[in-house]
C-alpha cells in the first residue's frame, strides 16, 4: 500500500499526519507526505518521502498577515490559500498515484484530496483534528466566534447553519471550487462543509468520545480514535545553545508558566507582555516558546525565558501550567502531561476546545478581549491553587494514556484499503 497523507496548515494539523504516516512506515507501507516545505525536515526525520505542496515564502506569507488571528477575517484567509495551491496539488497527487496500490489520507481542508477521491475512485479517508467541524441537530461545536448555539431549537440550528453556508462558507469556497468541478466533469456542490468535506469511504475523528460524545447525525463511517500526538521528531533539533539553555531554565527553582500562543503566530506580542506582566505579580517564572523573537520584549526579565521550540511532549509534563491559544495539539499534549491549562481561544476551532477543556475541569478560559495582566494572574492562581483542577488533570491525563490512539488510527486506514481493493 502506497499511502499519500495531505495535511493542510501549521504544525497543529501537520504534526498528527507524521505520526501516522511513521507508524504506517513502520508497518512496511509506502508512504508520501504532501505539505509546505516548511515541513520537510519533520517528515524525513519520520522516514517518510515528502513532496511539496508550497514553498517556505508561501507559508511566510500568510503567517505575516494579521488576519489569520482575526475571528472574523481569518477563515477567508485560510480559504484562500486552500483554493490557490489546491489544482497545482491534484497535479502532484496524479504524480503519486499508482491505481490499486493508493490509499489518500486528507485533512478536513484537503479539498483537492475529496477531488481526486472522486475523479480516480481511490481508497480514501477524511481525517478530523478537531471536533468543530462536525454538525450536528444535537449538540453543537461552539462557533468561531465563541458563541454556543446548542440548546436553540432544532430548526433555528439548521437555519443558522444555512445562512452560514450561503452568505459565508459557499460565497467563499464554491463558485473556484465549481468551476473546478465543471471542467473534471464533476457536478456542483453546495453546502461544502455540510457533508461533502467527508469521504463517504471513512473519516476518522482524532479525538476521543470522552472529549466530543458522537452525536446521533454523525457521519455514519466516523470512528473516534483518540489524540494522536506528536513527539521529538515533529521539533526543530534544538542546537546546543537553545538546548542548554532550556535545560538550565527549567532546572532552576520550581516548574515555569510555559506561554506557547501557537506555532505560526508572528502577531503575540501583546500575548507574551501579559505573560511577563502576570507572572511577575503572582511570583512565578515564565517560558515563552515562540520561533519569532521580534514579538517578544529585549531584553526578557530575569524570570522569564524563552525558547524558539520545544518537544511539548517532553516540556508540559516539566511545566506548572500551559498558558496557549486553544488549538487541538497544545489542547492535547496538555491533557496528556496532566498539567493546568488556561486557554485565550481566537477563532477557528479554538473557542469549541476550550469550552471542553473546561467541562473537562482542566483549564479556564479567557478571551483576547479580557487577556490583560491582572485577569490572566488572577486566573493562573486559581488554576495553580485548585484542587479540583489537579484531580481532573490527573485523570484525564491517564485516559489519553490509555488511549492508544495511533494503533487505532493506523488499523482503521489499513481496513478502508483493503475494503476497496476487495470491491
Amino acid at each position: 500500500m502506497h499511502a499519500i497523507l495531505t495535511p493542510v496548515g501549521s504544525a497543529g494539523d501537520v504534526n498528527p499526519f507524521v505520526m501516522i504516516g511513521r507508524e504506517l512506515r513502520r508497518r512496511g507501507h509506502r508512504v508520501t507526505l504532501m505539505s509546505p516545505d516548511v515541513f520537510a525536515a519533520a517528515v524525513e526525520r519520520a522516514g517518510v518521502e515528502f513532496a511539496s505542496t508550497g514553498s517556505a515564502e508561501d507559508f511566510d506569507r500568510v503567517t505575516k498577515n494579521p488576519d489569520l488571528w482575526d475571528p472574523r477575517r481569518g477563515g477567508a484567509v485560510v480559504f484562500g490559500e486552500v483554493l490557490k495551491h489546491m489544482r497545482q496539488s491534484y497535479v502532484v497527487l496524479e504524480q503519486l498515484y499508482t491505481p490499486g496500490d493508493t490509499l489518500l489520507v486528507g485533512h478536513s481542508l484537503s479539498l483537492f484530496t475529496r477531488m481526486f477521491e472522486e475523479t480516480h475512485a481511490v481508497a480514501a479517508a477524511t481525517v478530523h483534528l478537531a471536533p468543530t467541524v462536525l454538525r450536528s441537530d444535537f449538540e453543537q461545536p461552539i462557533l468561531p466566534s465563541g458563541h454556543d448555539i446548542s440548546n436553540l431549537p432544532r430548526w433555528l440550528k439548521r437555519a443558522l447553519w444555512w445562512a452560514i453556508d450561503r452568505f459565508a462558507v459557499d460565497r467563499l469556497l464554491a463558485p473556484e471550487l465549481n468551476a473546478w468541478r465543471a471542467e473534471l466533469g464533476l457536478a456542483p456542490v453546495s453546502r461544502v462543509f455540510k457533508s461533502w468535506v467527508h469521504s463517504p469511504q471513512r473519516v476518522l475523528a482524532l479525538f476521543p468520545e470522552w472529549f466530543a460524545e458522537p452525536q446521533p447525525d454523525w457521519p455514519s463511517q466516523l470512528r473516534s480514535t483518540g489524540f494522536v500526538l506528536s513527539d521529538d521528531t515533529c521539533s526543530p533539533p534544538a542546537n546546543r545553545a537553545d538546548a542548554d539553555r532550556l535545560a538550565r531554565f527549567l532546572n532552576e527553582d520550581g516548574p515555569p508558566v510555559v506561554f506557547a500562543p501557537g506555532s505560526a503566530n508572528r502577531h503575540a506580542a501583546a500575548f507574551f507582555q501579559t505573560a511577563i506582566d502576570a507572572t511577575a505579580a503572582i511570583g512565578r517564572r515564565a517560558l515563552l516558546v515562540s520561533p519569532y523573537r521580534d514579538h517578544l520584549p529585549a531584553p526578557l526579565p530575569a524570570h522569564v525565558g524563552h525558547v524558539p521550540y520545544a518537544a511539548f511532549s517532553t516540556l508540559f509534563p516539566r511545566a506548572a501550567a500551559v498558558v496557549h491559544h486553544g488549538g487541538i495539539g497544545t489542547s492535547a499534549q496538555g491533557l496528556a502531561a496532566g498539567v493546568p491549562q488556561l486557554v485565550m481561544p481566537m477563532g477557528f476551532d479554538q473557542p469549541d476546545n476550550a469550552a471542553r477543556l473546561m467541562r473537562l475541569n482542566v483549564a479556564r478560559v479567557v478571551y483576547p478581549k479580557d487577556f490583560t495582566a491582572p485577569t490572566v494572574a488572577a486566573a493562573l492562581e486559581h488554576v495553580l491553587s485548585s484542587d479540583a483542577i489537579r484531580s481532573a488533570c490527573v485523570l484525564n491525563r491517564t485516559r489519553v494514556a490509555s488511549d492508544d490512539a495511533l494503533d487505532r488510527s493506523c488499523d482503521l486506514l489499513e481496513e478502508c484499503f483493503l475494503a476497496r481493493r476487495v470491491q
